[in-house]
C-alpha cells in the first residue's frame, strides 16, 4: 500500500497532518479510494490521527502506535471506558446463548431492558429500543404531532437532535445564518424546514414570543437540557421549568432529547437532576456503553399511540431491541445502579478538571470561559457570561481548535473541531487528569505567547 504525501491540509481554521503517520495516512488513502471522504460520519475526519486500531480502558491507540487518553469519548458514546470487561462479557454472553435477530414476537432481554429503563429514567412508564438518537428524536417528533395535530416543532439555536429533515437545522451556525434558516443539508423540502422555527436557549421570552406568533399551531418544543454539541450551555432552574408550564399552557409536548445527557449526569438523566419531568425522553449513547443503541420513553397514554399497542404511529425497525444492543444496555445501567460512586467519581474528576482550566487561563491572562457538568468539560474561548447561542457567537473557533490539536498532538485526545465538548469516563483517573492539566498549562502558554488566543 502506497504511503500519501503527508503535507498538512487545512480544513476550515483546523491544520491537520502535524503529526507524522505513515500508518494512518495510508489506511486514510485506502478509505478514500472506496468510502467518500475516507469516512462514514462527516465529523470523523480529522487528519492525524487518521485511524485507530485499539482501544482499552481511557486510552485508544492509533495505527501507528501512539496512545492517548481519550476525551472524545465517541462523541460521548464510551461512558464507563473502552471494551469495559462487564459490557462486553453480557454481550458475548448473549451472543452465545440467546437467540439471534428472529424478527417476531418478543425476548426476555427486551422485557428486562425496558423494565431497567422505566425503573430508572423519571418520566419513563413505557418504553422502546431503536438504534441511534435520531431514530429516537425522529419517532419523538412524529409522536408529538400525531397526538397535538400540530405542524411545528420548536428547537433552539445550537441544538443538535440528529440527521433527520425536521431537526436538521440550524446547529453550529454562522451569525449570517443564526435562528433564520440554516439547513445542516441539501435535499431537505423547503416545507419541512418551514415546519421547525428556532429559539434561543435560556430565553423563555424567545419560546413565548413562537407561539404568538403560531396560535395552536406548535406541537412540541424538543430541548438539549444541556446543549453539549455547542459545548455545554448550562440551562437555569428557571428556564427549564418555565419550558414545562409554558408547553402544557399551550397544549404542546415537552421532548428532553437525552441522547447526550442520559445516564451521564446521572442515573435518570438530566431530568432527575432539575426535578422537571418531560412528555417524551430520547436518550441513547452512554446506554450501551459503545454499542448500538438508543430508545425513547415516556407516559404510557402517549407512547400507547404506537401501532405496536393497537395506536396510530408507526413503530417499525428489524434490529430494534437485538440482543447485542439489549444485552449492552443492560449491563452498562445495571452496573451505573449497583454503581453510584461512579457519578461521585467522574463529577469530582470533571470538577477538578474545569477548575485547573480556569486556573490556567487565568495565569496565562486568556479570555475564556469554562463550562461543563458532570464528567464534562469545555473551553470557550470568549468572556464570560456564556448563556446561549448569541454568546457563542463571539466564541475564537481558532483558538478553540488549536487548544484541542496541540492537546491531540500531546497524546490528550480531544476532537480538534468548535465547539466540541470533552468527556471523563468511569476509566480516567486522577494522575490522568493531573497530566492534562499539565499539558494543558504548556499548551496555553505557547497560545498566549504565539498571540492564538483571545487576551484579557
Amino acid at each position: 500500500m502506497a504511503i500519501p504525501d503527508l503535507q498538512p491540509r487545512t480544513v476550515g481554521t483546523l491544520s491537520v497532518g502535524s503529526v507524522a503517520s505513515p500508518r494512518g495516512a495510508a489506511l486514510d488513502e485506502a478509505a478514500r479510494r472506496v468510502i467518500p471522504g475516507g469516512a462514514n460520519t462527516v465529523t470523523r475526519w480529522i487528519g492525524s490521527p487518521y485511524a485507530f486500531t485499539g482501544a482499552d480502558g481511557a486510552y485508544v491507540t492509533d495505527a501507528d502506535g501512539r496512545r492517548y487518553l481519550d476525551y472524545h469519548a465517541a462523541f460521548g458514546a464510551v461512558l464507563l471506558g473502552h471494551n469495559h470487561p462487564v459490557v462486553n462479557q453480557a454481550v458475548i454472553s448473549a451472543i452465545t446463548d440467546r437467540p439471534d435477530l428472529i424478527g417476531l414476537g418478543i425476548t426476555e432481554l427486551e422485557i428486562e431492558m425496558a423494565e431497567l429503563l422505566t425503573s430508572v429514567i423519571p418520566s419513563a412508564e413505557q418504553a422502546v429500543t431503536v438504534m441511534s438518537g435520531s431514530e429516537a428524536v425522529a419517532h419523538s417528533i412524529r409522536m408529538a404531532r400525531a397526538v397535538t395535530g400540530r405542524p411545528l416543532l420548536v428547537k433552539f439555536q445550537g441544538t443538535y437532535h440528529g440527521w433527520s429533515d425536521s431537526v436538521a437545522r440550524n446547529m453550529i451556525s454562522p451569525p449570517e445564518r443564526a435562528y433564520g434558516r440554516d439547513p445542516l443539508s441539501a435535499g431537505i423540502l423547503d416545507a419541512v424546514l418551514d415546519a421547525t422555527v428556532i429559539a434561543e436557549f435560556n430565553d423563555l421570552d424567545s419560546v413565548r414570543a413562537l407561539y404568538e406568533a403560531h396560535p395552536e399551531q406548535i406541537a412540541a418544543v424538543i430541548l438539549e437540557p444541556i446543549p453539549h454539541n455547542v459545548g455545554a450551555l448550562l440551562p437555569t432552574q428557571e428556564f427549564v421549568e418555565g419550558l414545562r408550564t409554558l408547553t402544557r399552557e399551550q397544549g404542546s409536548l415537552l421532548i428532553f432529547d437525552e441522547v447526550i445527557t442520559g445516564f451521564r449526569h446521572s442515573l435518570g438523566g438530566y431530568q432527575q437532576v432539575c426535578g422537571v419531568l418531560p412528555d417524551l425522553t430520547t436518550y441513547g449513547k452512554a446506554m450501551g456503553n459503545g454499542f448500538p443503541v438508543s430508545g425513547l420513553a415516556g407516559r404510557r397514554e402517549l407512547m400507547e399511540r404506537f401501532d405496536t399497542a393497537g395506536g396510530d404511529v408507526l413503530m417499525a425497525g428489524t434490529f430494534n431491541g437485538n440482543r447485542v444492543s439489549a444485552a449492552a444496555t443492560i449491563a452498562t445501567v445495571s452496573y451505573l445502579r449497583d454503581h453510584p460512586d461512579f457519578y461521585e467519581r467522574t463529577h469530582r474528576l470533571g470538577q477538578r478538571m474545569r477548575d485547573g482550566l480556569a486556573a490556567l487561563l487565568a495565569e496565562n491572562g486568556i479570555s475564556a470561559s469554562v463550562s461543563g457538568f458532570g464528567g464534562t468539560f469545555n473551553v470557550y474561548f470568549v468572556a464570560p457570561p456564556v448563556r446561549g447561542y448569541r454568546d457563542l457567537l463571539r466564541n475564537d473557533a481558532r483558538a478553540y481548535v488549536t487548544f484541542h490539536r496541540r492537546m491531540t498532538d500531546k497524546g490528550f485526545l480531544m476532537l480538534p473541531i468548535a465547539l466540541k465538548r470533552n468527556h471523563v469516563s468511569g476509566s480516567h483517573t486522577d494522575e490522568d487528569i493531573e497530566r492534562t492539566l499539565d499539558a494543558a498549562g504548556a499548551v496555553l502558554k505557547e497560545m498566549a505567547a504565539e498571540g492564538l488566543a483571545p487576551r484579557v
